[in-house]
């Protein structure tokens, strides 16, 4: 793993120092978990965001919604 330096304020170094109370063996796994549910969050709101414009799209364009019906036609529902 790379080691890197951090500049925090003090009440976010408090909370580090507590690390152990919340169930993390030290504070480089509190900020590594922090820092994937932050990642997985972002990607989740970019996937939300991108499904929002293509249905959006998709609302607008008569020729994809016939295209896309013709494609179901006789699948089960």
């Amino acid at each position: 793993m790379t080691e890197i330096t951090l500049k925090l304020e003090d009440d976010q170094i408090t909370f580090l120092q507590e690390c152990k109370k919340l169930g993390f063996k030290d504070k480089s796994s509190l900020v590594r978990t922090a820092l994937e549910r932050f990642k997985k969050d972002i990607e989740g709101k970019d996937l939300k965001k991108s499904a929002d414009l293509y249905a959006e799209l998709y609302k607008e364009d008569q020729g994809l919604q016939e295209l896309t019906e013709g494609a179901i036609a006789g699948w089960p529902k």
